[in-house]
């Protein structure tokens, strides 16, 4: 777990953010420099490591080659662990990052999160099992309830992290990466919205990143409409970091924390 600033932001609001696969916690967290530089006046952030050990991503190994261990935080089909065991180590991981921040002293409300990549698609799937176990009552990691996500460059479909309550036929499982193609959707399950995330998300698009279609899958089959916005730059697959990139950014984060009642 890295938490990114000191003492004088143990108040703020708390956003928990989750990696991509191929990376880990301290990778993102320079990841993520330009925009945690302009969000540290609102809020305070904390990067969780995921806990399954993977190469390093595209890219990351030219960049990060002794920065490793690499992990991700939805093992491949191959490697074979029950959906449970993946559940629980997900939880096991923010739960850690939770509790070694607020140790640290910190103790401004967990209100949002924010994630690139696998990252952002588990960011989303952890809202829509908040949203499915009741909205405001309390989660598996954090008694406050996550108010809003932010998803960078995450693809669909949303993860079932609960099979009591996240049932839907459109939802993925937790070790299968295989995307939801057009040719998959049953309409009739369609149709019941079951599958919808209603918790306000940013979808922030990279318009040159290569898996563009499976990010606008995420943002258009698995969220309500009303309840997503979307940022659009001159990017491919990575965190914004210019200037005139990161600006947009932090504004739709402001905008949406305001839209949901967390006082920045």
């Amino acid at each position: 777990m890295a938490s990114e600033y000191d003492e004088h932001t143990r108040h703020l609001p708390r956003i928990l953010c989750l990696h991509g696969s191929g990376t880990n916690a301290p990778i993102f967290q320079i990841q993520c420099r330009r925009l945690s530089s302009c969000l540290r006046p609102y809020f305070r952030l904390v990067y969780a490591e995921a806990p399954f050990a993977c190469l390093p991503g595209p890219d990351v190994g030219s960049v990060f080659a002794d920065c490793g261990p690499f992990k991700r935080w939805l093992p491949d089909e191959k490697d074979q662990c029950p959906d449970a065991e993946v559940v629980a180590a997900i939880d096991t991981s923010l739960g850690a990052a939770m509790k070694d921040d607020t140790n640290a002293g910190a103790t401004g409300p967990w209100v949002g999160l924010l994630g690139f990549s696998q990252g952002g698609r588990v960011a989303a799937s952890l809202l829509y099992r908040q949203q499915m176990k009741g909205e405001n009552q309390e989660s598996p990691v954090s008694g406050d309830g996550w108010r809003f996500g932010v998803v960078m460059a995450g693809r669909g479909p949303i993860v079932s992290l609960d099979p009591e309550t996240c049932r839907s036929a459109l939802l993925g499982r937790p070790r299968a990466e295989l995307p939801v193609t057009r040719q998959d959707v049953d309409q009739t399950e369609v149709a019941k919205g079951h599958h919808l995330l209603r918790v306000p998300t940013l979808h922030v698009h990279g318009k040159f990143d290569p898996d563009l279609k499976f990010h606008k899958e995420l943002l258009h089959m698995y969220c309500e409409n009303g309840t997503a916005r979307l940022l659009e730059w001159a990017g491919e697959h990575r965190v914004p970091i210019k200037p005139a990139d990161v600006k947009p950014l932090v504004d739709g984060i402001l905008e949406l924390a305001a839209a949901t009642g967390t006082s920045v």
